[in-house]
């Protein structure tokens, strides 16, 4: 059976997952989905019982209730390094939806103390403490300057965590071949020869490039919870005009995974403990099922970040390339200083996110 649904491909993908489990009822248990000419493969085919368990499991927390509008103001609390640019009462909320979304429930270190010493809430002493401010920079940074991926649905700490405190899907390095490195440091993952012959002018792709490719394709495939025609047309893949805007977006979610591992979760290694290291000693990664968890869009495009304005980032509210200080015993992320010569820099406060996608800051070369 074939569902047709009139309009563009981004009205069929908002309602995919309720067209699905309606008629789980009365179709077979594969459903296929014609998004393109017939006759070119444009098709899409799901599982009921599979899409019927995932709506299941990705249903978002319900939202902490808002605090009243307040000023920003001087902050109470003690070695504030991020969120000064929201009220006192927004960010003792945001406080809440941390411990909801990322801390254990239950245990020595549960709520607060699985981030904060108790008698004193200042201290980093805690790694987790110090991992959490830079994920919450990250948090800010994905969504203001990585909207042509995320548009404007944006993500929040429980996007990636669940209620858990380590995200699923993370990955460690095995050896310099695995083609998870694509999602930290190769450029060079696509395959395109011009000549059959081992031509080094014509034709620069490996068999072992082929396969990595491949198994790369195949891992972002998973980790949507798509065939491959979610993004190519079947009759010409390489070709970029012929293939759906989708493409696009998984090229800036592709860069974007390269930017955070490089920029936030590697330069993290001193500060994650030996029993978080892989087999090689490195610290841990994310990649696409990371956020996405089989699903086309994470929580099928529940828009979290809009409830949670300490989320959503502003232009120049810290440095994008920020770096790890250890002053006197404290960690400090972002430049000492800014161009005035102060040691704080405190930024207006934040607006909910509007409009189209600013460009994104993201590494050169490759998809």
């Amino acid at each position: 059976m074939t569902i047709r649904i009139a309009g563009t491909r981004a009205r069929w993908a908002a309602l995919l997952a309720p067209c699905l489990v309606l008629t789980a009822c009365k179709a077979g248990k594969v459903q296929t989905v014609q998004t393109g000419p017939r006759g070119l493969g444009k098709e899409l085919n799901y599982d009921i019982d599979d899409v019927r368990r995932s709506v299941a499991d990705n249903k978002p927390p319900a939202v902490i209730p808002p605090v009243p509008a307040t000023a920003v103001g001087p902050s109470p609390y003690k070695n504030v390094q991020v969120l000064t640019d929201v009220s006192v009462p927004e960010f003792n909320r945001t406080m809440v939806a941390f411990s909801q979304w990322v801390a254990p429930t239950s245990g020595p270190r549960a709520g607060c103390t699985y981030c904060h010493v108790a008698t004193n809430l200042a201290s980093d002493s805690i790694y987790a403490k110090v991992v959490a401010r830079r994920m919450l920079q990250m948090v800010r940074h994905v969504n203001h300057d990585w909207r042509p991926h995320v548009g404007n649905t944006g993500i929040t700490c429980y996007t990636c965590h669940r209620g858990s405190p380590a995200p699923h899907a993370l990955w460690w390095d095995t050896n310099q071949n695995q083609f998870l490195r694509a999602y930290l440091d190769r450029d060079d993952i696509r395959v395109e020869s011009v000549s059959p012959y081992p031509n080094h002018a014509l034709n620069r792709s490996s068999v072992k490039q082929t396969d990595n490719t491949y198994a790369l394709m195949i891992n972002q495939s998973r980790a949507l919870g798509v065939n491959c025609t979610f993004c190519h047309n079947s009759r010409q893949f390489s070709s970029w005009d012929e293939s759906s805007g989708k493409r696009v977006t998984a090229l800036y979610g592709m860069r974007m995974v390269r930017d955070l591992n490089s920029n936030f979760l590697t330069p993290l290694h001193s500060v994650f403990p030996d029993s978080t290291r892989g087999p090689l000693g490195d610290s841990p990664k994310l990649q696409c099922m990371t956020c996405h968890n089989g699903v086309y869009k994470p929580l099928y495009g529940v828009n979290m970040v809009k409830d949670y304005p300490a989320l959503w980032g502003a232009p120049q509210w810290d440095s994008t390339d920020a770096v790890v200080h250890d002053v006197h015993g404290t960690w400090v992320y972002g430049p000492l200083t800014d161009t005035t010569g102060n040691r704080t820099v405190v930024p207006p406060p934040l607006h909910a996110p509007s409009g189209g996608a600013p460009g994104a800051q993201s590494p050169s070369g490759g998809p």
